[in-house]
């Protein structure tokens, strides 16, 4: 199983733009999807995007259009580019990672 690290985090004015890093413990993130979350003090969980194993990302609705998921698998490392950052961007930031697995439709 993948244990992933997050680093990059810190102060950062609003209108400025930030990277956070997730880096995994093995080289098999193209296996992997990745997901970035969020949680605010006194709010629940949110998620803010993710990268899937072929290295398609989405970023939510709540940070779309500020919002970048890239990776470099020669790194081990996803990003996570936030920009235009609001003063509702605060919050801490975690990665997880999920074995893609293998579709399986049953269907006649």
């Amino acid at each position: 199983q993948v244990r992933l690290v997050e680093s990059g985090g810190g102060l950062v004015q609003p209108g400025g733009s930030l990277r956070l890093s997730c880096e995994a413990s093995n080289s098999f993130l193209n296996t992997y999807s990745v997901a970035w979350y969020r949680q605010a003090p006194g709010s629940q969980r949110e998620l803010v995007g993710s990268i899937a194993g072929s290295g398609h990302s989405e970023c939510a609705a709540s940070v779309e259009g500020r919002c970048n998921i890239s990776r470099d698998l020669s790194k081990n490392t996803v990003y996570l580019q936030l920009f235009s950052l609001k003063p509702e961007d605060t919050a801490v930031y975690t990665c997880a990672g999920k074995r893609t697995g293998t579709q399986v439709t049953v269907s006649s």
